[in-house]
């Protein structure tokens, strides 16, 4: 019998997280059995934590429930023709450490995977955050070669996949981000401009500088006060994709506006909020394109790594906070 650790959310949270509103449990993990509905037990690897858990946490969960979540998990144990012991799986069975699983909802990792990437990208750049990136860039933006592309929380693991896919599609890419380490990061992996939101005098300024004919497309991750700014700088035609609203998960009273109607109206915009889950059907398509550019390095990867599945409100709390470039990831 195996004993795994999962974290539950203790309270619901109240503004900001705090590790307060969370407890670590133990469970006893029944043995597999011949014929049992239970086929395969598995240990986590990699964990994942996204800002997404911030709102769905209030919408789906119950005071003492396992935190949602995404892991990298190996098969230690199968009693499933399917998979071997050994094999690396993309699980969605929350922050554990070991789980026990009848196998119809486990995605294994391409069998194109290179032994030299590290598995966890699964959880970024070849995850869900990349197919984010790719469905909402190619499918809600329509982004076109010439185009002029905004994406905000740029430096993150959605919108850094962003700026790189509209770069190979012939775009110029303006990004912002919340620290100079992250504006100097976008540089590196190629986008056209970048600044540190935090630090400009005016936004509007800002954005006006970085693209003076303004912004055929924008990829919004924040929403908010950036979203309502960024909006007055679109190009006729353009097109908004909603993917998040990191501004407002936290806030304890909503924030007021933004009232877009007259730039929707006069520039005829399109807005779009979306879920990655619409595209489900076509997911190995997107995981195909996703792994091969970056095996051929035309999207690169960072991940900010925790060590320790004790340290996961810890790595969820600063990677609400800013804290992270690129993907923020738990090693067990």
């Amino acid at each position: 019998m195996v004993t795994a650790k999962a974290w539950v959310l203790k309270k619901h949270f109240d503004g900001f997280p705090k590790t307060s509103d969370f407890d670590l449990k133990k469970i006893e993990l029944p043995n597999l059995k011949d014929g049992g509905k239970w086929k395969l037990l598995l240990e986590s690897v990699f964990l994942s934590v996204d800002p997404y858990m911030r709102p769905y946490s209030r919408r789906d969960m119950k005071e003492g429930d396992i935190m949602i979540g995404t892991q990298v998990a190996r098969v230690v144990e199968s009693k499933n023709a399917a998979f071997t012991v050994g094999d690396f799986v993309v699980a969605r069975s929350g922050w554990r450490t070991h789980f026990i699983s009848d196998g119809k909802d486990l995605q294994l990792l391409p069998s194109s995977w290179p032994e030299s990437l590290p598995r966890s990208l699964a959880l970024g750049a070849v995850g869900m955050p990349g197919l984010t990136a790719y469905f909402g860039l190619l499918e809600v933006c329509k982004v076109k070669p010439g185009e002029t592309v905004l994406v905000n929380a740029a430096a993150g693991a959605v919108g850094s996949v962003v700026g790189q896919l509209a770069k190979i599609e012939g775009c110029k890419v303006v990004g912002c981000a919340g620290s100079d380490d992250k504006v100097a990061y976008l540089k590196e992996i190629g986008f056209d401009e970048a600044f540190n939101y935090k630090t400009v005098t005016s936004l509007d300024e800002a954005l006006r500088k970085a693209s003076p004919d303004g912004y055929d497309c924008f990829f919004d991750n924040v929403g908010g006060e950036f979203a309502s700014i960024a909006i007055n700088h679109m190009k006729k035609y353009g097109r908004i994709a909603v993917c998040g609203a990191i501004s407002e998960y936290n806030n304890s009273v909503p924030q007021k506006g933004p009232y877009i109607q007259i730039p929707m109206i006069f520039k005829e915009l399109r807005m779009e909020g979306f879920i990655v889950s619409r595209w489900n059907n076509r997911r190995e398509e997107g995981l195909k394109a996703l792994l091969k550019w970056v095996v051929e390095g035309k999207v690169k990867c960072h991940e900010q790594i925790t060590e320790g599945f004790e340290n996961m409100p810890m790595a969820f709390i600063g990677m609400l906070k800013g804290e992270n470039l690129g993907k923020a990831i738990v090693k067990v």
